[in-house]
């Protein structure tokens, strides 16, 4: 097993970070000036009138087209459930190497896996970030330590994939489609889900390292879950501003395979994770994709061979997740893999 950073920063009295962690060119710098991420309000757009749902869906399409983040708020998973979530995904990364090994370097769809930075196999420099990655829909997965991790974590993906479901829903009549127009297309009712767990431990150099560089992700919509430690970064008109998310609110951003259905309408964005010295981040992401079997292509309704032909070719989701996965990650170049 890859030596993890928790290891390393719990195994001396760390000053510097080695070099294999060390970028070779200092990140872009931030742009200090606060921006305000769009909000959705999820009640509104479940339990409103049609009136209050139409105002949001309106919402959804600017956040979609000028951000492709935006923040989810009074989306009814509890903060008690997500704190419980939270402290599981801590004690799995407690847990001895022995006790994890049974996880450790196996394909991109094994059912479980945790290591270290993205994929050391083909990296050059690592990254200052710890993961457990579990496929939990159409087939729910869960490692046997910590004892209550089945059971919260079925119930964490179970509404947060909820959530996921309704957003496409509103998304799909955002481009002007029927709302069920995605469910069907892909097949979303065993649509890939993966819970994704990310420790970026306290770093005694963070301006020299990297949680996690600049990428995009696969998939139609990530939902993001943190602790009170910030980090998240986000690409918005040429500038990398701090994506800080208010309370009990999911971050959600929008992958490479809406913008490949929505033939480029809706683009996913890049984002990054910075590190600091003094507090351990902890994020707990569900991807939200097609199912593994479809092709996914743009929307023949947004297609238009004269003025709007197709920018992508279609490929197998499970072959674009492979792609990605046992790749370098580099911004958006697996999309730019399949552009026209």
């Amino acid at each position: 097993m890859d030596r993890t950073v928790k290891d390393l920063t719990e195994s001396s009295d760390l000053i510097s970070i080695p070099s294999e962690y060390v970028f070779p060119t200092n990140p872009e710098e931030l742009e200090e000036a606060e921006q305000q991420i769009p909000i959705i309000d999820y009640y509104l757009l479940t339990s409103g009138s049609p009136e209050q749902r139409s105002l949001i869906i309106e919402d959804l399409r600017s956040a979609c087209l000028e951000w492709g983040f935006f923040m989810v708020i009074n989306h009814g998973v509890s903060q008690i459930l997500i704190n419980e979530m939270m402290d599981l995904c801590l004690g799995f990364f407690d847990l001895s190497p022995d006790e994890k090994s049974d996880y450790v370097g196996k394909h991109v769809l094994n059912p479980i896996r945790c290591g270290t930075s993205f994929n050391t196999s083909v990296e050059k420099i690592n990254f200052w970030r710890d993961y457990l990655k579990i496929l939990v829909h159409p087939e729910f997965h869960a490692p046997l330590k910590p004892h209550a991790f089945r059971d919260i974590s079925y119930e964490y993906c179970k509404r947060s994939r909820e959530v996921a479901m309704e957003l496409l829903k509103a998304i799909s009549e955002s481009l002007g489609l029927e709302e069920d127009y995605i469910e069907k297309a892909l097949e979303t009712k065993s649509g890939l889900q993966i819970l994704i767990v990310n420790l970026y431990p306290p770093c005694p150099q963070p301006e020299l390292a990297m949680g996690m560089p600049p990428h995009s992700d696969h998939g139609l919509l990530t939902l993001l879950a943190q602790n009170e430690i910030g980090g998240l970064q986000i690409k918005h008109k040429g500038k990398w501003i701090a994506a800080n998310a208010l309370p009990n609110s999911f971050m959600v951003n929008i992958g490479d395979h809406m913008e490949i259905l929505s033939n480029g309408k809706y683009k996913s964005i890049l984002h990054r994770v910075a590190v600091n010295t003094k507090a351990t981040r902890v994020t707990v992401v569900t991807a939200n994709g097609p199912s593994l079997d479809a092709v996914v292509t743009a929307a023949p309704d947004l297609v238009d061979c004269e003025n709007y032909p197709p920018l992508y070719r279609g490929m197998k989701y499970r072959e674009y997740v492979e792609l990605q996965q046992s790749n370098q990650l580099d911004g958006k170049t697996c999309l730019d893999h399949i552009r026209v």
